[in-house]
């Protein structure tokens, strides 16, 4: 299972929620199977609905790009 937090701690070069989006697609692609979100990415860009978002951006993996 993939914690957003350690995603977000593991990789200091992303600094923005456009990244992050990357950053879970790759997360997704190297086989990980859940991802938990927990706590709320501390980004200007960070959207309202940004669980959703990265839900399906995990759920898409690679082909979200």
């Amino acid at each position: 299972m993939a914690k957003l937090s350690d995603l977000i701690i593991g990789h200091p070069e992303v600094d923005s929620f456009e990244k992050l989006e990357l950053l879970i697609a790759h997360a997704a692609e190297s086989g990980q199977m859940f991802i938990e979100f927990d706590l709320k990415p501390d980004f200007r860009d960070t959207p309202k609905k940004w669980e959703w978002r990265l839900e399906s951006i995990f759920t898409r993996g690679l082909k979200y790009e």
